[in-house]
């Protein structure tokens, strides 16, 4: 069905409007002038018959004629071919009125207007007009539905007064039938119309929806779409533009992808062959800070330091081999059902946190998801608010909307720390933030809430951050209690482990 705004619906309206003002404008004017000649012709040959037939019958007439010589004479008159009844009036010699009609159950003096009969009596001076006392006077009136002529005169030289009643009948059904075959026409000319338009709005969408589907297309990341090109037309140079800009666009974003699909590669390879130096530099940090405490005091903290920091850039590494696995889309879930209450308990005690955390967790709250990205998660989350926020930590762990399709997990993180600036609180999820220009370095390595919200977009779920009411941030971990349409096959996962 065509939607009421769409293009098609308003050029077959706009073509059929047209259409039907310039059809009923045509029909209208050719019906009034078919009209007014059709009526003028047979009004005139009626009127000027009448004419001659009253000069020729009823002036012959003596003066006060008997009232038979009268009727003789309308008699006459009315068997001529224009078909019309008459009534002759005059007076006798005794001074009686005398009025002859040719058919006086058709035609009588009743019929004829006042106006009309005032008018034909009326004598005229000789300085009007052409001088003479009394002309023919005419007036179309519709009688018991039907529309007739009446026409009067009087004879010059006192003689008797004549009228005529003429039928218009058959020029009325003439005038019909021509107005039913002009609203058949105008009918026949909106269909038409109608028809043109839609073969015109065809003809011009149908390239113009080709377009909007390989515009469709291209936005969809189908960048070999092209659209076939016929014609000259604008359409065509439309067309051929469109392809223009699609070949540019693929160009462009096979440049891009190669850039960071180099990138990418750079950093994943930089970060695997690090690995090796970092396990071998790890295991001798690890032997020196065993006997930090026997070193010399002036190379203890020197020892200590390259300690430190090789852990850190062992966990960057780590980080970075993370991130990387994310930007090519090989990250994968591994799914198991969870108890979540457990495994906040066991993420914190695994890292000695569990006198700094609160926990307000019921057990028997089982989700499917991947346990490892989820401590990922939870250890950034609570690493976090025990760095940067203050204390107590709160972490309280319930379910949203249960027993639907929409469940999900909802877990808090709370501290009572000064909170964050309404500035940061966009960017705390970017990569390598920092919210203080003038402390380029942290014992983090800027990646962990980065990471944190990727490995809870791999589950469907999201991770926000806001400030709490009552003091502190408040990290806001939503996920769905099974994960499974997001995961990988059984036998996937088996491979996987």
């Amino acid at each position: 069905m065509l939607r009421l705004t769409s293009l098609r619906l308003r050029l077959v309206v706009v073509f059929a409007l047209v259409a039907l003002t310039a059809a009923v404008s045509a029909s209208g004017i050719a019906y009034w002038l078919n009209r007014d000649a059709v009526l003028t012709r047979t009004q005139n040959a009626a009127l000027n018959d009448f004419r001659k037939s009253l000069e020729d019958n009823a002036g012959s007439l003596p003066l006060r004629p008997p009232c038979d010589q009268l009727q003789d004479a309308a008699h006459r008159m009315a068997s001529t071919t224009q078909h019309y009844e008459v009534v002759l009036i005059d007076k006798e010699r005794d001074g009686s009125d005398c009025a002859a009609p040719s058919d006086p159950g058709i035609f009588t003096l009743d019929v004829v207007p006042a106006a009309l009969r005032k008018a034909v009596d009326k004598e005229r001076a000789a300085d009007e007009g052409d001088g003479l006392p009394y002309h023919l006077y005419w007036q179309r009136r519709t009688i018991g539905g039907d529309p007739f002529l009446v026409g009067g005169a009087k004879v010059i030289g006192d003689g008797p007064t004549g009228y005529m009643l003429k039928s218009l009948a058959s020029e009325r059904d003439d005038l019909n039938s021509l107005a039913w075959s002009l609203g058949i026409a105008t009918a026949l000319a909106l269909i038409g119309s109608a028809l043109l338009a839609q073969a015109a709005a065809s003809t011009v969408l149908r390239p113009v929806q080709r377009l909007g589907n390989a515009a469709q297309q291209l936005g969809e990341g189908k960048l070999d779409t092209r659209l076939r090109v016929s014609g000259t037309d604008e359409l065509a140079d439309l067309s051929r533009t469109f392809n223009r800009t699609a070949e540019s666009l693929e160009q462009r974003v096979a440049e891009l992808s190669a850039r960071e699909a180099a990138s990418r590669r750079f950093v994943a390879d930089m970060s695997h062959e690090l690995r090796t130096p970092l396990t071998a530099i790890t295991a001798m940090t690890e032997v020196l800070e065993d006997e930090a405490d026997n070193l010399d005091p002036m190379v203890e903290p020197a020892v200590r330091m390259v300690v430190s920091e090789t852990r850190r850039l062992s966990d960057l590494v780590e980080n970075l081999m993370e991130v990387t696995r994310f930007d090519a889309g090989t990250a994968r879930l591994v799914l198991d059902d969870v108890d979540v209450a457990d495994m906040v308990t066991a993420c914190i005690d695994a890292r000695a946190w569990l006198d700094a955390v609160e926990l307000h967790a019921k057990r028997g709250i089982v989700a499917r998801l991947d346990p490892r990205r989820l401590d990922v998660i939870l250890a950034n989350l609570i690493g976090n608010a025990l760095k940067h926020g203050g204390s107590p930590v709160r972490v309280s762990v319930r379910t949203a909307a249960e027993g639907t399709p929409e469940a999900e997990l909802v877990v808090e993180v709370r501290d009572h720390g000064s909170g964050i600036p309404e500035e940061v609180l966009p960017h705390v999820f970017d990569r390598f933030y920092k919210a203080s220009a003038s402390r380029p370095r942290s014992e983090g390595s800027g990646l962990g809430l980065s990471i944190a919200r990727e490995n809870a977009h791999i589950h469907g779920g999201d991770i926000t951050a806001a400030n709490s009411s009552d003091g502190g941030a408040v990290f806001t971990l939503r996920l769905p209690m099974d994960a499974s349409r997001l995961g990988p096959d059984e036998d996937e996962q088996g491979d996987e482990r």
